[in-house]
């Protein structure tokens, strides 16, 4: 599978276990994310993940930001792209199942290492479920 990640100062950390973890079994991966704490501004880190999806280079994508809100945002703006804050496993899969979600965001600021890593096998592990969703889905572009 091919995967890009993208992540602002507050992610380098979690970009960096997620892509071991991603790369150990077997997934390509682009990384567009900074490996720097210094200051920068998310949708420089966002816009090249969500091109990437929209376009078709790339299954899925994972971007990381303080709140994950901000930088969810930015992709959200790219056609083809849902993009879907998560903070627990739960929500995750809920997001695959039920919205056919193809980027996660992850707030860095509240959710542990481990967590993050956890949330993103189970996005990639889930199956959109289809059916009465798909029309929801089908709803969602503008």
């Amino acid at each position: 599978m091919k995967i890009s990640i993208g992540n602002d100062h507050a992610g380098p950390d979690y970009k960096k276990a997620i892509v071991e973890m991603l790369e150990a079994k077997g997934h390509e991966v682009t990384n567009y994310g900074t490996d720097s704490t210094e200051s920068v501004d998310y949708p420089d880190f966002g816009r090249p993940v969500a091109t990437d999806v929209s376009e078709g280079k790339a299954d899925f994508g994972i971007v990381i930001c303080g709140s994950g809100n901000g930088i969810a945002m930015t992709v959200n703006k790219y056609a083809k792209v849902r993009a879907a804050l998560c903070w627990t496993k739960e929500v995750a899969v809920l997001a695959r199942q039920h919205n056919d979600a193809n980027i996660i965001s992850i707030p860095a600021r509240f959710t542990s290492i481990p967590q993050a890593v956890e949330m993103v096998e189970a996005f990639l592990n889930t199956d959109f479920e289809g059916g009465r969703h798909q029309n929801r889905v089908d709803k969602i572009s503008c």
